[in-house]
């Protein structure tokens, strides 16, 4: 078990630093530019359509009230913004997902000078990848139902905030450790066994 809470903290420093490896580069950076594109282009056609909206409601409504064309870009700017920081992680492991066998298996030549051997090819690779990623929402959303429910019923309520740290943590090893493991050819359940026996 790990003692020094700031352990983590140092391998994010060591990770940031793989960054530079030539290797690891360009699975960063291309997964990146492309959620960079999707979401740009999301943003783009939402708020030219709630443009759209804002101008054919506020001539319906009376002249004292065009004050609330303001408000309604206020709300607009707070919702986006809410789904921008809840959907970027799950469309960016979506759109990641085909990428991160390969930036698991750079990263792990790169540490140990061996690369995980892998002969398929890049559109199976994908598939499987993407398969993968809707079976980890499908298991979340197993445990995240149930949890969600649970801080519904008073007084049980009060540790739901505590039960959704430790299931979130619980989440994050399971998506990022689920690359390593499947270029050594473990399968999703046996990946939750192993985990299970090293929390």
């Amino acid at each position: 078990m790990i003692s020094n809470p700031l352990t983590g903290l140092n391998y994010f420093i060591k990770g940031l630093s793989l960054l530079k490896q030539s290797g690891v580069r360009r699975f960063v950076i291309l997964p990146l530019l492309i959620n960079i594109l999707i979401f740009t282009g999301l943003i783009w056609l939402l708020s030219n359509q709630f443009g759209q909206f804002v101008d054919w409601l506020l001539p319906t409504l009376p002249s004292w009230l065009s004050w609330l064309s303001w408000l309604f870009w206020l709300l607009f700017s707070i919702a986006a913004a809410i789904i921008l920081f809840f959907g970027f992680s799950l469309l960016a492991n979506l759109v990641g997902a085909p990428f991160n066998s390969y930036l698991a298996a750079a990263v792990e030549e790169h540490l140990t000078g061996r690369k995980p051997q892998s002969n398929k090819p890049f559109l199976q690779e994908a598939s499987e990848a993407l398969l993968g990623e809707l079976r980890k929402l499908l298991y979340f959303a197993a445990w995240g139902v149930p949890l969600l429910l649970l801080g519904f019923i008073p007084v049980v309520n009060i540790v739901s905030p505590f039960l959704w740290a430790i299931f979130g943590a619980w989440m994050l090893v399971v998506e990022y450790a689920d690359y390593p493991f499947g270029n050594h050819g473990l399968a999703f359940p046996e990946i939750r066994k192993r985990l299970r026996e090293k929390r």
